[in-house]
């Protein structure tokens, strides 16, 4: 079945005003809209505050008790209402709009624990091996859970002055014990685009971390130089890719569609936040095959460009299941320059799917979902995808697609386990990979900085062998064991990390990129599937 909407504007951008006070990450700037409240209910709220100010047993600050009680409130309704204090909502939209000093990577507060979503690529707290689902449960040696903690609290720790550290304590699914890394803050700038490079010479790559401000900009810059590279096909990575703004991935979509394709659609409780934007035909890349990379971190704005290709036909999405965020936030300030971000609808792909996944059942099993999946098998075997086959629709060319959950890949790629034992984890969970690298651009920085470009460093570099020794000889004197069985399967995987965080450090992800995703084997399935011409458009039903 669809619902794709029977009508539409003359022009897809008419509505794009619209679209700019409905978004699906963070958006500033649309005064708050207030509904007269029921007189009851009103007194009611007002004389409890009075009966507690007059004769609670101690003093109460009646301020800090509203700002305390309102993300209460808004945890009854949805994951992605939320509250900002005047203070959260300055920090939070620094990370799409400017930049700041600190680790380095983006948060939740989840069942009173913060929860990384995403870090910074070449940012702080990845250098240090932070990984995105890990949990912040101390900072500078202090316990930081609770239903106390604040993410206003979370930032004013994690945040701070250029080159001071903060000490963490982080709880991961791969360790029993808890982890520890001094991370030292370093300046945060916010940029969309962690690398484009030419896969082959035909094939485009570019890895988009977030929908901030400057986004198409960047993209459609990266677009350009590609092409006149010899680029004739794009790979776009949205892997890890937890959305922001929605304009952002309508504008990236538009680039590839034909004229008056839909490309999203909203619907609310009210007309007044329904929308429809539609391509206009001007875009670049249309005649361009593409594929689009997902995985479970691929959220919200990822979901609305990965959609608007999956059931236009446009081109293939490959990885796995996406994360499932199709509800619409709208920012409401008031008055004291704090704000709500609101759901105030839901978006839907132009097949007519709504890939919110189920929130019913609380914030826990919200928040659990992800892991679920890992312990299910999901990421590891398309047969333990959790698809809803009552939520069945139709692509415009007859492919069957489904609601209810995320963007289910065209092409399932499991989870690439070659490579990873006990000893790889270990390393991974102690951060030493990155220190091992870090210590080593150290004591070569001379040399280093006197190379033109990664290429020539590769060619500089000794023997793989040579490397995993070195490796291998690090670890051991900072605590864990040489296993010769389980390094031999984990070599290539370490070594390759190892010349890529060397590389990053020196020249930037535009040379860490190239050389970690050596041997991704969900690049080399989309450059399988653009090989065999399964992403010309149109893609058709079989």
């Amino acid at each position: 079945m669809s619902n794709r909407p029977s009508t539409r504007p003359s022009y897809w951008w008419m509505p794009i005003a619209l679209a700019a006070a409905m978004v699906i990450g963070i958006f500033v700037g649309n005064r708050f809209s207030s509904r007269k409240y029921a007189a009851d209910n009103d007194r009611k709220l007002n004389t409890i505050l009075n009966l507690i100010a007059d004769q609670y047993v101690d003093t109460v600050n009646i301020d800090d008790l509203v700002e305390q009680t309102i993300p209460e409130l808004m945890s009854h309704l949805d994951p992605h209402s939320t509250y900002f204090s005047a203070a959260d909502l300055k920090a939070a939209t620094e990370d799409l709009e400017g930049s700041f000093s600190g680790i380095g990577v983006s948060f939740m507060m989840m069942n009173d624990t913060i929860s990384v979503i995403e870090v910074v690529s070449g940012g702080p707290s990845e250098k240090m091996g932070i990984l995105p689902g890990d949990r912040i449960v101390t900072i500078d040696d202090s316990t930081f859970v609770g239903p106390k903690i604040t993410s206003n609290m979370v930032m004013k720790r994690l945040r701070g002055d250029k080159d001071t550290k903060v000490k963490l304590g982080i709880k991961r699914d791969t360790s029993p014990k808890l982890l520890n890394f001094t991370v030292t803050r370093g300046d945060i700038p916010v940029k969309s685009i962690d690398a484009a490079y030419l896969l082959d010479k035909t094939t485009g790559y570019v890895k988009v971390n977030t929908f901030g401000r400057t986004t198409f900009d960047e993209f459609i810059s990266s677009l350009a130089t590609l092409k006149k590279d010899g680029a004739r096909r794009y790979v776009i990575d949205l892997r890890g890719n937890g959305g922001g703004y929605m304009e952002m991935a309508v504008l990236m979509a538009n680039e590839f569609l034909p004229n008056n394709e839909l490309i999203v659609y909203t619907k609310g409780r009210y007309k007044r936040d329904d929308s429809q934007l539609w391509s206009d035909g001007t875009g670049q890349f249309q005649d361009a095959e593409v594929v689009v990379l997902i995985d479970e971190f691929s959220a919200s704005a990822s979901e609305i460009f990965a959609g608007a290709i999956q059931d236009n036909d446009r081109g293939l999405i490959v990885g796995c299941r996406s994360f499932g965020k199709g509800l619409v936030q709208k920012q409401l300030n008031l008055p004291d320059n704090s704000a709500l971000r609101l759901t105030i609808a839901r978006y839907y792909t132009p097949s007519g799917r709504c890939i919110q996944k189920d929130y019913k059942e609380g914030a826990a099993n919200y928040e659990r979902e992800l892991y679920d999946r890992y312990l299910n098998g999901e990421l590891y075997s398309q047969d333990s995808i959790k698809i809803d086959k009552e939520q069945v629709f139709s692509t415009m060319h007859g492919r069957t697609v489904y609601g209810g959950g995320g963007i289910v890949p065209d092409i399932f790629v499991p989870r690439d386990t070659s490579g990873i034992t006990s000893y790889y984890i270990d390393l991974v969970n102690a951060g030493l990979m990155q220190k091992y690298s870090f210590n080593y651009v150290d004591q070569h920085r001379a040399e280093l900085k006197q190379m033109s470009d990664y290429k020539q460093y590769l060619r500089t570099l000794p023997a793989d062998d040579v490397i995993l020794t070195s490796v291998v000889d690090y670890a051991e004197k900072n605590g864990i064991a040489p296993r010769w069985f389980y390094i031999n399967q984990s070599r290539d995987l370490i070594v390759t990390q190892v010349k890529a965080l060397v590389a990053r450090d020196v020249f930037g992800n535009e040379a860490f990129y190239p050389i970690y995703n050596r041997g991704d084997k969900t690049i080399q399935a989309a450059l399988k599937a653009l090989n065999k011409h399964k992403a010309a458009f149109p893609i058709t039903a079989k």
